[in-house]
Parts: structure tokens; sequence; C-alpha cells
């Protein structure tokens, strides 16, 4: 049966990132900052494959909707499901959702969340300018920042340490994660070719080969922060809702 305080948990997650999306997705209204979301940025970047992340290109502001922030929504909203489905029924009949649950969080919501907060904040440290010009400062509230690219990670790393999660066989896991690396790098080159403005100002400065090397070392530093999960969770709950192995 599911904790109640871990039910609320999940729960109050849930309403912070709808909170956010509705709060973006207002401020993306506001006409005292004209074009804000042009050519359709407003799912250019990974932060809001997390949430929403502005972008500035000359002096042309983007909001786009984060793919992590849009992530994490669904994640949870799924996780909440979930729950309410376990207190009701008592685990009978959720196990397709449960095991999707622990497939999205394992592939794609840890490792994403994670990445985005070390690779933004090591990169802003070394030179902000390469992620996060100045300017933004002026259009994105700092709160609003940090709930983008600092709170995603205690909130996930919470997640492991509250309940174990199913990890699918690592040639499974690290597939459907190339797969999404592969989907998001696409969607970058292909504003790129429509828009001629890359989404973080970073890519720039990068020849060809530096960006093929750039996308290349980010999968595999993706790829071991999801080896990391995986050790985690083994390390919190030890052979929990681990898959057994067929005998052969």
């Amino acid at each position: 049966m599911t904790k109640t305080s871990t039910c609320i948990y999940h729960f109050l997650v849930l309403s912070w990132y709808t909170f956010l999306n509705y709060y973006i997705s207002q401020e993306g209204k506001d006409e005292v900052k004209p074009k804000i979301l042009a050519n359709g940025a407003r799912w250019k970047y990974m932060t809001l494959l997390n949430l929403l992340k502005n972008r500035t290109a000359g002096f042309d502001i983007y909001q786009p909707g984060s793919f992590r922030q849009l992530l994490q929504t669904i994640f949870y909203g799924v996780t909440c499901l979930d729950d309410v489905l376990k207190r009701t029924k008592g685990g009978k009949d959720v196990k397709f959702l449960t095991a999707f649950r622990d497939l999205l969080f394992t592939t794609l919501a840890f490792p994403v969340s994670t990445f985005v907060f070390l690779a933004f904040w090591i990169l802003f440290l070394y030179n902000r300018d390469l992620i996060y010009p100045k300017v933004l400062d002026t259009v994105i509230p700092v709160w609003l920042n940090h709930a983008m690219h600092t709170f995603i990670f205690p909130i996930t790393l919470a997640e492991v340490v509250l309940r174990p999660h199913s990890y699918p066989s690592k040639k499974t896991g690290l597939t459907l994660l190339a797969a999404a690396s592969i989907a998001y790098i696409s969607r970058i080159l292909w504003l790129y070719f429509e828009t001629g403005t890359w989404v973080y100002p970073v890519f720039a400065k990068l020849s060809p080969l530096g960006l093929a090397a750039f996308f290349s070392l980010s999968y595999v530093f993706i790829a071991s922060i999801y080896l990391l999960g995986e050790k985690l969770n083994h390390w919190k709950w030890g052979d929990k809702r681990q898959p057994r192995k067929k005998r052969k």
C-alpha cells in the first residue's frame, strides 16, 4: 500500500509543475514583452522539455516550453494516478501503469533532470553567456530560473529515496535514452535550419565537428547518469522491484 505521506508529496510536486507551466504560459502572453515567443520557440529548449526557458538571440527573446518540465509534469501525473489506483484497488490491475511509471522515471525523468541541473550550472559557472545570458535576468525572475534548473534535482532525487523503481535491462534503458537524445538533437538542428538561430549560445561557438563531439559527449554523460541512478536505486532498495532474471 502506498504511504499517505508519499501520495501527498507526489500531489504537491504535480501541483508545483502544473503551476510552473501555467505561470510561464501566462508570461508568454505579456504584451510588455513583444515577440517573446517567436518561431514556435516555446518548445525549443530541453529546459521546457522540463519547463519553459528563455534565450536571447541578439535581443530577440524566446520563451520555449521545456521538455524536462513537461516530462516531469507527465511523470508525476502518472505517479499520482498510480498512487490513487493502488489505494483504491490495493495494487490490483495497475501493474501496467506502475511499469510505465518506472520506465518513465528510470530512462527519462531522472537522467534528463539530473543532466540539465549539472550541465546548466557547470556552463553557467564557467561562462554564463554560453547558456543563460545576463539579459535574461531582466525577463525571467530569479526564482523561476532556480525552479527550472535547481529545484528539479532535489525533487528528482527525493523520488529515488521515497520508493524503489524497477529498471529495465541496460540495453533497453540505454536504447530508449539514446532514442530520446536523438529526437532532441534532431529538434535542435531543425530549429536552427528553420530560424538560423541556435537555442543555446554555446552551439554558435562550435564547428560542425565540435557540435558532433559535444552531442556525443553529452550522451555519454547522460548515459552515465542513467547508470548512476540504477546504482542509487540498488543501494537504497536492494533487489526490491528489480525484474527477475529469466532462468536459462
